[in-house]
């Protein structure tokens, strides 16, 4: 009994710690580029050891790839697909028969924006990602985001 009990407490702490360990934190920012146009950048800051995965992902890849998924706004358009910044690296785990599009460190995410008039808005949405390092992945992550544009 007693080792039963020492094993659910190991699995309950080890649980808690999973769940309040994030290696990666975002800042989200927009500035104006033109005349109703605008950059919405997202960057992550990846705590060592640890890596984001891209939003194009091999075939044989198993990873989350980082998605950006916008709530409507009638006062704006989105210009273009999101774009990567910052310097990705092809992993490969023959071991395992899988790649990955990865990044360490930093790397920003870029979305344009066209405002439809001379309006005050603000954008919304949620960035969904998925974070490794060499022993472990954590579950997909969403985080919501509003960034006022001016």
């Amino acid at each position: 009994m007693k080792h039963f009990i020492l094993s659910f407490s190991l699995l309950i702490v080890s649980a808690v710690a999973m769940a309040q360990l994030n290696p990666v934190t975002w800042a989200f920012t927009a500035k104006k580029v033109g005349d109703k146009l605008y950059e919405l950048t997202a960057n992550a800051t990846i705590q060592p050891t640890w890596h984001l995965y891209a939003q194009a992902q091999p075939a044989d890849a198993v990873a989350e790839p980082t998605s950006f998924k916008f709530k409507p706004n009638p006062l704006l358009l989105l210009d273009g697909k999101v774009k990567e910044t910052g310097k990705m690296e092809k992993f490969t785990d023959a071991r395992l028969g899988v790649s990955a599009n990865q990044y360490s460190g930093t790397v920003g995410f870029i979305q344009k924006i066209k405002l439809k008039g001379n309006a005050r808005t603000s954008i919304s949405g949620t960035v969904t990602y998925q974070t490794c390092d060499d022993r472990k992945c954590l579950p997909p992550k969403s985080i919501p985001f509003t960034v006022a544009l001016n």
